[in-house]
């Protein structure tokens, strides 16, 4: 996780609804095969557009809270928070182009 760090349920206030700019948050798990998938194309786009929107990670087995709170059900969810709402969900393993698109109103 180069560009990506991880918050916590703790930090998650602070971190991501307190934030200046977009926050996207991979919600994700260890044993999940779609969110390995996603994990090296969010690395991407934190690398090109970190300036515009920042990513991050929370395992969901590590950090039950916040996931059951915005009543997360599958992973991967992609949540962008923006002035601490939900401003955009994206659920399953997409390819980059499709997430761009998704994230187009966040980075362009």
């Amino acid at each position: 996780m180069g560009n990506i760090q991880a918050v916590t349920d703790a930090e998650f206030p602070t971190a991501v609804l307190g934030a200046d700019k977009p926050v996207l948050v991979d919600f994700w798990a260890e044993w999940c095969g779609p969110c390995r998938q996603v994990s090296p194309i969010l690395e991407e786009i934190a690398a090109e557009y970190g300036d515009k929107i920042t990513i991050v990670k929370m395992n969901v087995d590590e950090n039950p809270q916040t996931p059951a709170s915005y009543r997360v059900t599958s992973i991967p969810t992609l949540n962008v928070y923006q002035n601490g709402e939900i401003v955009q969900t994206i659920v399953g393993a997409k390819p980059k182009s499709m997430l761009l698109k998704e994230l187009d109103a966040f980075v362009s």
